[in-house]
């Protein structure tokens, strides 16, 4: 073999052994519920950035808590992965009695030092600690793309809600803030998702930078 030969085959062997392995699709299941060690590391020491102004822009609190409330009577609500409780604030401000979970203790403590007169509990979005027909309202701010098991979450967000379950997502478009491409979930893929959870009616709301879905349980659980 010429010398010219054998450095293209040890270079294509070499791209081969880098070659990054296939992703697993978002949403798939894989365990009963998101790896809190994961997750910690994925968010550890993020409480000042979860607050930029710049992030408050994009999430569009003055939008989204109304559209979430629209329709519906609410006296209690859940906001699950509160992070730092913006959402879990903004919803008490309405007056409801609001309960936030998250499965990073740092960012619990941030939120609690932040939102005095909410409760902040651990928890994972796969297997939430209360029991069934707790909320009025149970909201999943930036939660479905990231948890290991869409289906499971959206069963046990629609297992504690009464009336409506709210999830804010990023678009399903390559833009230069937020999540890659591939770490965003495509509207089909929720809406299926919700639909095989028994939730009716589904609704989408494009916002001028994210995405709100609302589920509906059609009448209250008793």
């Amino acid at each position: 073999m010429t010398g010219s030969r054998l450095r293209r085959t040890r270079s294509s062997t070499a791209r081969t052994r880098r070659r990054r392995p296939t992703a697993r699709p978002r949403g798939a299941a894989r365990g009963e519920g998101t790896d809190p060690v994961k997750h910690e590391r994925r968010y550890s020491g993020t409480a000042e950035r979860l607050r930029r102004p710049e992030r408050l822009t994009w999430l569009e609190i003055d939008r989204v808590v109304p559209l979430c409330l629209d329709g519906i009577e609410a006296a209690a609500a859940l906001d699950v992965g509160t992070g730092t409780g913006l959402f879990a604030e903004a919803f008490a401000a309405r007056g409801l009695r609001v309960t936030g979970c998250d499965v990073n203790e740092e960012l619990l403590e941030a939120a609690r030092a932040a939102v005095p007169g909410v409760e902040f509990v651990p928890g994972a979005a796969e297997r939430l600690p209360f029991p069934d027909a707790s909320f009025d309202l149970v909201f999943l701010g930036h939660v479905l793309h990231e948890v290991d098991d869409l289906a499971q979450t959206l069963a046990e967000a629609r297992r504690v809600a009464r009336h409506r379950v709210a999830a804010l997502e990023w678009p399903y478009r390559a833009e230069d803030r937020g999540p890659p491409l591939d770490h965003r979930l495509p509207p089909d893929v929720v809406e299926d998702a919700a639909h095989r959870a028994g939730f009716a009616p589904i609704k989408r709301h494009d916002l001028a930078f994210m995405v709100l879905y609302r589920f509906d349980l059609g009448e209250p659980t008793p």
